[in-house]
């Protein structure tokens, strides 16, 4: 655990001069909420587009209510382009509706329940729990479970394995960044495809499990 930990502070540190994902600036508000709906058009979609559907949207509407009021036409067009605007704007109202009358307005603050909303995974739910509530969680999207991976700190398939893996082996106080902090690091240096080893901070300390290439 403590190499472990160690590895996060220096990735956490070279990762600040990179800018950080667009649900994390949208979460600085603590409202579950936007935090929500922020995640569900992010998903397929670039920062920079879910950042300005999310400004638009709630520009209009930042609240269940005030969104159930809305036509499902003007919330498709507050989000486009966003990936899939058609189907995400069907599932935010719907999701909206469902608090509205459901929940008396309040996003639930369980990942049992949060999970009962359509189109509303184990990912989404960890994200809301961990911005919105400051609720420990770990949200496990493809660079965490890539860079978790690749790293040697798990050997997992899927995001659920990879969830559990790490709830064991990182300390419980850096769950709620831990997205944060490995999705800016997979997004400008730990890529996909050719990572940028030769600027990494922990270099010397990765596995480099599945990479085949790197610069």
């Amino acid at each position: 655990m403590k190499d472990v930990l160690r590895v996060i502070n220096l990735i956490k540190k070279q990762s600040r001069e990179f800018t950080v994902p667009s649900v994390t600036q949208i979460s600085h508000s603590r409202d579950p909420y936007r935090v929500l709906i922020s995640c569900i058009l992010s998903l397929r979609t670039k920062d920079k587009t879910t950042i300005e559907a999310s400004r638009r949207l709630f520009c209009v509407a930042d609240n269940p209510a005030d969104m159930a009021k809305l036509s499902l036409e003007r919330i498709q067009n507050l989000i486009y382009p966003v990936g899939f605007f058609r189907n995400k704007a069907k599932t935010i109202l719907e999701i909206s509706r469902k608090i509205n009358d459901v929940y008396e307005g309040k996003v639930p603050g369980d990942i049992k329940r949060l999970l009962e909303f359509k189109g509303v995974g184990r990912k989404t739910a960890n994200l809301v729990l961990g911005l919105g509530f400051n609720i420990p969680a770990i949200c496990v999207d493809t660079h965490v479970h890539r860079i978790s991976n690749r790293l040697g700190w798990v050997k997992t398939k899927i995001p659920e394995e990879t969830e559990a893996a790490l709830e064991r082996i990182v300390p419980k106080k850096l769950w709620i960044e831990l997205n944060t902090i490995l999705v800016t690091f997979g997004q400008n240096l730990c890529l996909p495809v050719s990572p940028w080893c030769s600027r990494c901070s922990v270099n010397k300390s990765c596995k480099k499990v599945g990479v085949r290439q790197f610069r």
